[in-house]
């Protein structure tokens, strides 16, 4: 399942590695608060839990990160994990939309509607950046 990609996406691969690794370290250090405000307010939200949530969103984060950077071989499935990943997350932002609640700058509802529309893009950025979009294309046509 290893598809050849270009520079560009070897690249583009890296730089979402770094970012997630980033953002992860975010859940676990100085913007856990932030973090909070992203999970959903269907979820029980007892401190102890809303904090469970975000450290382990944290930690899976890191890892999704360092296994986007080295774990070339399997760099199709990481794709695929990550894009499924952003999907599943993807609940947070709207529920930090829909309660407007303010966090990582997002302190009107027009930016954090606008903010909706970046989910797809990290989903494709993850897709194209790993040569899954590629892999799923051709495994359709087959």
């Amino acid at each position: 399942m290893n598809t050849t990609t270009s520079s560009a996406q070897n690249i583009f691969r890296v730089i979402l590695g770094l970012l997630m690794i980033m953002a992860g370290v975010g859940h676990l250090t100085f913007q856990r608060e932030e973090f909070q405000a992203q999970v959903p307010r269907w979820l029980p939200s007892s401190d102890a839990f809303m904090g469970f949530v975000v450290v382990s969103s944290g930690v899976v984060e890191i890892l999704l990160g360092v296994v986007m950077i080295f774990l070339v071989k399997y760099k199709v499935k990481v794709g695929i994990i990550l894009a499924i990943f952003y999907v599943l997350i993807f609940p947070g932002n709207i529920s930090q939309y829909t309660n407007g609640i303010d966090a990582f700058g997002l302190d009107t509802d027009l930016k954090r509607f606008v903010r909706l529309f970046f989910q797809p893009v990290l989903i494709l950025w993850a897709l194209w950046s790993t040569g899954a979009l590629k892999h799923l294309i051709n495994k359709q046509k087959k």
